[in-house]
Formats: structure tokens, C-alpha cells, sequence
């Protein structure tokens, strides 16, 4: 089977309006559609430009704007929802910092056509959520059964720790999808290697959505650098680089790739290399390394 992926580098923008925020969604899901994309890919804290639909006092304020912005994320999700039924796709929405008993997490929602969804939160949070912006961590990884295969979700920081990878591929995931958003190149290019390694450990496909451009209205989303990317394992069949598509730095735009599951699964049944079936062999190296003096 062969699926088209549309990943986003999504411009952050002060909107004022939610009809602003309805057209450019429907302008964007519109155009990665009529190129064929049948899975589309936003970033993480996209939705932080909805703080621009209120006053200043709210957007200028941490706290405050998470409080606010629960009151569109009924109209958010129906939003999405109805984008993916119509122009029958998946998408991961831009993640969303929602309020849950007394905590805001941060959640990545998957869309499908028939209008159904569900989530997945980051589960390990940067030290910007956890020392200044108190968003708080989720405790379950899941793969998500779709009509085009497994599918995973690694929010950004998520994927610069294998383990997550691991388990979502072990249950069965062959791509995974990392929504972002980074304010420095450093930034990016960790969660691009990571989406990398990520994608040659586990012999499966990763595809990385970033915000993009400057917001100086805005004290979580300020500063956006990155390039969205489409990743595959370097072997037979796949690109010796392991990059299906890159998008050009920092530049509004959809990046498109068409992944071809049978390549993958000739890849772990007869690559140049075992990574997916080899992890059983390292768990008496990880289960601790033995301390050896040489003084």
C-alpha cells in the first residue's frame, strides 16, 4: 500500500478572529488534500494562536491564555472533525494544551474520516512546560488502528527517547507522527535526529510537523524554527539518507512524501540489516553496564 503524507510547517499567526482561524485551516487541509494526501500532519502548540483571538491581558498572559482557550476546544475538535470528514482524510490537529481535573496536558488529537478521534499527550515535558508554563506529563502510549495502518504519535520532545518508539512500534505502529515546536536550531535539529533514529531503530517511517515564524505577541509560541520532514530506515528501496522529503527552513509550506509499506516490510524481512527484530539481543547489554575500573 502506498500513502500519501502531508506534513506542515505551520506559520503561527495572530488571528484575531475565529473565522480567520476557520479559513486558514480550510485553506490548508484543502490544498494538502487536492495534492492527494491522505494523512495530514500539524504541529505542536499550533492551536497557541488562538490566545490572538482574545485581549491583550489574556495573550500576554501564561496562565491565563490556557485558561481561555478551553472555551473554543469544543469548536476546535468539531472544526477538524468536519474537515477530515469532508474532504475524507486523517488528520493530526495541531496538539492542544487541555485542562484535565486541576492540569493542562498537551494533546496531539487524530481525526479520521469518519469522524472519529482520539489522542495522544506528550509524555515527557521540556523544562520551558514544567518550570514556567506547569503543563504536566501523560502516562500512556498509544497506536492508533486506522483504514492506511497503525499510526503513532510522538509529541516533539517525545521523540528524543526510544523507549516510546519501541513500544509503539512493537505493537505494531509503521509510522509515527512528531508534531512540533521549537524556538532554535538546536531545538529542531534534536527532534529531527531523533525522528531519524527513531526511524532506524524501528525499520518504520516518521514524519516531523514544526511550527514556523516569529509571534512576539506571544510568550509560548514566540520564536518557531523548523523544517518538516518524512523519514524512512536507510536500506534497499529507501533513500541511503534515510529522507523521503524536507522542507525548506523555516518557510510556510506543506512537505509531501508517498510511503510505500511493502518496501518496508521487504526491508525488515530482508535488509542489509536487522534493526526492528535485533532489539531482543540488547537486553542484557541495557539492563545495566557493569562499572570496570582502570585506575
Amino acid at each position: 500500500m502506498i500513502l500519501r503524507i502531508a506534513a506542515a510547517q505551520y506559520p503561527i499567526e495572530f488571528l484575531e478572529t475565529w473565522e480567520r482561524f476557520q479559513s486558514k485551516l480550510e485553506r490548508l487541509v484543502a490544498e494538502a488534500a487536492s495534492a492527494g494526501a491522505q494523512l495530514l500532519v500539524l504541529p505542536e502548540y499550533g492551536s497557541m494562536e488562538l490566545a490572538s483571538l482574545f485581549p491583550k491581558a489574556v495573550y500576554s498572559d501564561l496562565a491565563l491564555q490556557l485558561e481561555k482557550l478551553q472555551t473554543l476546544f469544543p469548536r476546535y475538535c468539531a472544526l477538524h472533525a468536519d474537515l477530515a470528514r469532508r474532504h475524507q482524510v486523517y488528520v493530526c490537529a495541531a496538539s492542544f494544551p487541555q485542562r484535565i481535573g486541576e492540569e493542562y496536558h498537551n494533546r496531539a488529537y487524530l481525526f479520521s474520516p469518519e469522524g472519529r478521534w482520539d489522542f495522544q499527550e506528550k509524555l515527557v515535558m521540556t523544562r520551558f512546560e514544567n518550570e514556567r508554563w506547569l503543563i504536566r506529563k501523560g502516562q500512556e502510549s498509544k497506536v492508533f488502528e486506522t483504514r492506511l495502518g497503525r499510526v503513532a504519535i510522538n509529541v516533539c520532545y517525545d521523540v528524543e527517547f526510544p523507549l516510546f518508539a519501541r513500544a509503539q512500534a512493537q505493537a505494531g505502529a509503521d509510522l509515527i507522527l512528531v508534531p512540533s515546536c521549537t524556538d532554535t536550531l538546536a531545538g529542531y535539529h534534536r527532534v529531527r535526529i531523533g525522528c531519524q533514529a527513531r526511524a532506524l531503530e524501528n525499520q518504520c517511517f516518521v514524519a516531523q510537523a514544526p511550527t514556523v515564524g516569529e509571534a512576539p505577541w506571544s510568550e509560548a509560541v514566540d520564536v518557531n524554527v523548523g523544517a518538516a520532514g518524512i523519514y524512512a530506515p536507510p536500506d534497499r528501496g529507501l533513500p541511503e539518507n534515510g529522507v523521503l522529503a524536507r522542507g525548506e527552513l523555516n518557510r510556510p509550506q506543506w512537505v509531501f512524501a508517498d510511503l510505500d509499506f511493502e518496501t518496508l516490510r521487504n526491508v525488515r524481512d530482508s535488509g542489509q540489516v536487522f534493526n526492528a527484530r535485533d532489539w531482543h539481543n540488547q537486553r542484557a547489554a541495557v539492563a545495566g553496564a557493569r562499572l570496570c575500573p582502570l585506575f
